[in-house]
């Protein structure tokens, strides 16, 4: 009789077990995957074909696992260099915004395992790569003179590489652009001379203005006397020359003279005489 106690206390352990083995059984049995994420079922170590989407999904218990990946956008910066269509050396760094293909997880999980693996082993050596075709196709000033020609090169170049490795991207910025230290010299040097060159322009443009001016100075000149020596032809010369004598005579500051005796109708007499009769006195 003493015994039945104890063997209703073990059923009841062993009930307790069996529940507890169930309820996590039960919890081990299914996976959520949450919005941004993508999953990739691995059963014994064997990574299942279909990835899983967003949602609740069934998994094996015990036996199997999943290995969540971010799908959303990822940004890392990653350094290129290369040389240019005349051999000068050309270094970059570019911005890369890029995020998984969520339907390509899991050849992703099979081929390159981790994100960290993804950058490391695809987009750094892809990126140096299409850097490498967009510089080869011009020289350095054209690099940095045209930028956005270079950059829609790289981009062009990246996203036909990457796309097969379920790498999807969003956009690329160059953040940084440095050439060799010899070149940057050039580029000073060339910057003064042309800098020289357009002063030297402006120079000559100045000093042909000048003399157009002197010259169009000098017809205006030329014109006045032609027109003098018309005027001073025709009838009533005489005056002009009159009046031009009495003007200079008052522009000189001298003072109004008592007596003005003017020319006769001689030749010689076309320009007034005058005096003043104090003078004449002493």
């Amino acid at each position: 009789m003493s015994k039945q106690p104890s063997f209703d206390g073990w059923q009841s352990i062993v009930g307790g077990l069996i529940a507890a083995l169930l309820v996590l059984l039960s919890f081990n049995s299914f996976v959520v995957i949450n919005p941004g994420q993508a999953g990739v079922l691995s059963v014994l170590g064997k990574a299942q074909d279909g990835a899983l989407l967003e949602g609740i999904h069934f998994k094996p218990p015990l036996v199997s696992s999943v290995d969540i990946y971010d799908v959303t956008v990822q940004k890392f910066e990653v350094p290129a260099q290369s040389s240019t269509k005349d051999l000068q050396d050309l270094s970059a760094s570019f911005a890369i915004n890029f995020r998984l293909d969520p339907t390509e997880v899991v050849t992703i999980r099979r081929t390159q395992g981790t994100l960290q693996n993804i950058v490391a082993k695809i987009i750094a050596p892809q990126t140096q790569e299409s850097f490498k075709i967009a510089a080869a196709r011009r020289t350095v000033e054209e690099a940095i003179t045209k930028r956005s020609e270079l950059k829609e090169d790289f981009d062009n170049a990246l996203n036909s590489r990457l796309e097969k490795y379920g790498i999807i991207v969003l956009d690329t910025s160059v953040v940084d652009l440095a050439f060799s230290p010899e070149f940057a010299k050039a580029v000073e040097e060339k910057q003064i001379a042309e800098q020289r060159a357009q002063r030297a322009v402006y120079v000559a443009q100045e000093a042909e203005q000048q003399a157009q001016a002197d010259i169009n100075r000098a017809k205006g000149k030329a014109e006045a006397q032609r027109l003098l020596a018309e005027t001073l032809k025709a009838q009533g010369g005489e005056l002009v020359l009159q009046k031009e004598a009495i003007e200079a005579w008052r522009e000189g500051g001298a003072p109004m003279p008592k007596v003005l005796v003017m020319g006769g109708e001689g030749k010689g007499s076309a320009v007034p005489f005058m005096f003043n009769l104090t003078d004449l006195a002493n």
